[in-house]
């Protein structure tokens, strides 16, 4: 097994392309044709979990919080980055971070926080805008649903809860082959009609290079005719946060007290109740405040995030109860998310998870 196979595994679940701009996931330290015998995960790498690489013998490091977050100037161990970048690179340990990527997609870090919670009906909070293109492209008769098959494949035509989603117009084309050219139909220097399917149908962005790919390998003619159109409509398979319904409403302070032990978390900070009761639940782990509106007009009674500033807790404005659970105790599960993806991939394959605790706050 080879670094590669683990990050094509690892950016076919959480996509790079789904990062926010300032950060920087994806393979931070070593090759993707370096050799892989075990994988520890973490939440953060720090220079006591490269540690533990290597003293269990695990040659990639896969983290939620990546490493280097800038340009780094200096290798001189001055600070525990450039100390973690040394140690590694000379174990050869290779580091791999998936952050605000593996926040966005469906079954991410907050949809975690939400199974944890027991919230069900979970979707995204903030879907994100322009991230749909729509694919058209022109087939002959009888090879439009072998071209639709390809790119269906591929990840196009999925919307909400169908997929294989596509329109279809019949009309004709028009092309004249030149001398060079070796038509599928029609001949060389005769403008020739031929009876085509117009197949429209959604991608991702993220998705489109693959569904072009698969579009081009389909079809039968030597030179494609297709078109990209952007679509201003939001993705709602992607996106920051997550939103959910309990099974059944709980007290206020008995749901507090639940998230507080579930989560281990030391230290709970909340803004007064808005009702009695807890039916609704905004989640967006680690830094979330941004999506406070969006909580609000989720119709949530209740939004769990972390590192919300002082000023920041009137913004609630009792419309809403924020409820600061800390920043690790957030994200803590996203190892879990990465074990079981990976388990599930890779059979007799050793995944440990780290024994260090990463966070760097303590409570008296």
């Amino acid at each position: 097994m080879k670094v590669g196979n683990i990050v094509s595994i690892l950016e076919g679940f959480a996509p790079l392309a789904l990062q926010e701009d300032y950060d920087n996931s994806g393979l931070i330290v070593g090759s993707k044709d370096s050799e892989v015998d075990k994988i520890l995960l973490s939440i953060d790498v720090t220079p006591e979990v490269v540690r533990e690489a290597i003293s269990k013998g695990a040659n990639l490091i896969i983290a939620h919080h990546p490493i280097v977050f800038r340009g780094l100037k200096r290798f001189n161990g001055s600070n525990y980055v450039e100390r973690v970048v040394i140690d590694a690179i000379k174990n050869d340990i290779a580091i791999y971070a998936s952050h605000t990527n593996i926040d966005s997609v469906e079954g991410g870090v907050s949809y975690r926080i939400a199974q944890h919670v027991g919230l069900e009906d979970v979707k995204i909070l903030r879907p994100i805008n322009g991230n749909l293109v729509k694919l058209v492209t022109f087939v002959p008769n009888d090879f439009a649903q072998k071209v639709r098959d390809a790119i269906f494949s591929a990840g196009a035509g999925v919307i909400g809860n169908y997929d294989s989603c596509s329109y279809n117009v019949n009309g004709f084309g028009s092309f004249r082959a030149n001398e060079t050219a070796n038509p599928f139909v029609g001949q060389k220097g005769e403008i020739h009609f031929e009876p085509e399917v117009r197949v429209e149908t959604i991608v991702p962005r993220h998705l489109l290079k693959n569904c072009i790919s698969a579009l081009l390998n389909s079809h039968p003619y030597e030179e494609v005719a297709y078109d990209v159109y952007p679509i201003e409509l939001p993705y709602p398979k992607a996106g920051l946060g997550a939103v959910g319904v309990l099974p059944k409403p709980v007290e206020f302070d008995k749901f507090l007290l639940q998230v507080k032990q579930k989560f281990n978390a030391k230290c709970v900070r909340f803004t007064n109740p808005v009702s009695d009761s807890v039916s609704k639940v905004a989640i967006c782990g680690g830094s979330g405040i941004e999506l406070l509106r969006d909580a609000i007009a989720s119709g949530a009674q209740v939004f769990i995030t972390a590192d919300v500033k002082y000023h920041q807790f009137f913004d609630a404005e009792n419309r809403i109860s924020i409820v600061d659970i800390g920043h690790f105790e957030s994200e803590q599960f996203t190892v879990d998310i990465f074990y079981d993806l990976l388990t599930k991939k890779l059979s007799n394959f050793a995944i440990l998870k780290s024994e260090v605790n990463t966070n760097p706050i303590n409570y008296i």
